[in-house]
């Protein structure tokens, strides 16, 4: 139960998805689709996420650190000037962040975007937080 209502603060975002697996970016713009999530791209390239970024409204974004081409930190940067949440979402551990990006979300691939969820936009109200 907690989970569905973890998930369910998608609902009504527009969320950016930055990912160069294709298979991974498909899956999780269909499951962001299927909780009510608005998807803005996926891209895999960090041009088109900066142009995606001044095209669309963004709620949040999903991004992963190493793009085939790229590093995702010019994203990263323009989404923290305009003060859109977001995670990194990568198969590397924090140690592979650069040291100004060490207090944000980091979900280690496969993430479940339950998990994604809170780290963006906090537990759903009603939800009992243990303390």
């Amino acid at each position: 139960m907690q989970k569905t209502n973890q998930a369910k603060l998608f609902s009504g975002k527009h969320i950016l998805i930055v990912e160069d697996e294709y298979f991974l970016a498909d899956e999780t713009r269909r499951k962001l689709e299927e909780l009510g999530a608005l998807v803005v791209g996926p891209t895999s390239n960090v041009s088109r996420a900066l142009d995606l970024i001044k095209e669309h409204h963004i709620d949040a974004a999903i991004l992963d650190v190493y793009l085939a081409d790229d590093l995702v930190f010019a994203v990263a940067d323009e989404l923290e000037a305009r003060d859109i949440n977001f995670v990194f979402a990568t198969g590397y551990d924090s140690s592979h962040l650069p040291a100004k990006y060490k207090g944000f979300a980091l979900c280690e691939k496969p993430t479940e975007l339950e998990q994604i969820a809170v780290a963006l936009f906090g537990p759903p109200v009603g939800l009992n937080r243990l303390n």
